[in-house]
Formats: structure tokens, C-alpha cells, sequence
């Protein structure tokens, strides 16, 4: 059943994407900004920790658990380190990822010819 939800919600979260960008008229960089504030402010709220609990992967790969991510390092780092670690704690915990990020498209960029 875990499957059918995290599809579902996934899905859900997906849709709301395309609907912005058809039926709202955004560009990509707006929508996908718009979701990773939306995930923030969710996990803000403590609503996005259930929403990963209940989806698993539907909830935790799309954008908006980026922002999820970012707000869950800052509030984090911001008990154990005061201020300052809304900060370093947004870098912490996504640093990962953000690496993982350019070095993968540093490496296609190698061995892919672009077009122009």
C-alpha cells in the first residue's frame, strides 16, 4: 500500500506543478520556486514530517522536500547553535545533495556535446 500512496501523492504534488505552470502561465523557475517554499513552510509548520511518513519517497523526492529539507537543518541548527546555524544548518543538510548535484552535471557536461 506504501506504493499506492507514495505514487499517489507524489503524483498529487506533480500535478499541482503542471497545473501551475499550464493553467497559471508560470515559468519553470517560478513553479519550482513557489514548491520548494511551499515544502518550507509545510515543514515550517511540522506538516511535511507526516506527509513523509504516510508517501515515503511520493513526499520526499519531489521539489518541495528540498524545501522541507532546508527549514528541518535550520530550525535544527538554530537550537543547538543559535542563530548563526539557520544558516550553516541549511548547507548541512543539503550539502549532499547540492554536491552531488553539480559534480554529476560537470561529469555529462564532459562527455556530452551540448547543441547551439
Amino acid at each position: 500500500m506504501i506504493f499506492f500512496w507514495a505514487f499517489v501523492v507524489g503524483g498529487l504534488i506533480s500535478a499541482v506543478g503542471q497545473l501551475m505552470m499550464d493553467v497559471g502561465r508560470l515559468t519553470p523557475g517560478h513553479t519550482t520556486v513557489t514548491l520548494v517554499v511551499a515544502g518550507a513552510v509545510l515543514g515550517g509548520l511540522g506538516w511535511y514530517e507526516p506527509l513523509i511518513r504516510f508517501a515515503g519517497a511520493g513526499a520526499s523526492v519531489p521539489i518541495t522536500s528540498f524545501g522541507y529539507a532546508l527549514t528541518t537543518g535550520a530550525l535544527e541548527e538554530l537550537k543547538r547553535h543559535g542563530w548563526i546555524g539557520v544558516i550553516t544548518g541549511m548547507f548541512e543538510i543539503t550539502s549532499a545533495g547540492i554536491s552531488a548535484a553539480i559534480i554529476f552535471s560537470f561529469l555529462a557536461a564532459l562527455v556530452f556535446r551540448p547543441k547551439g
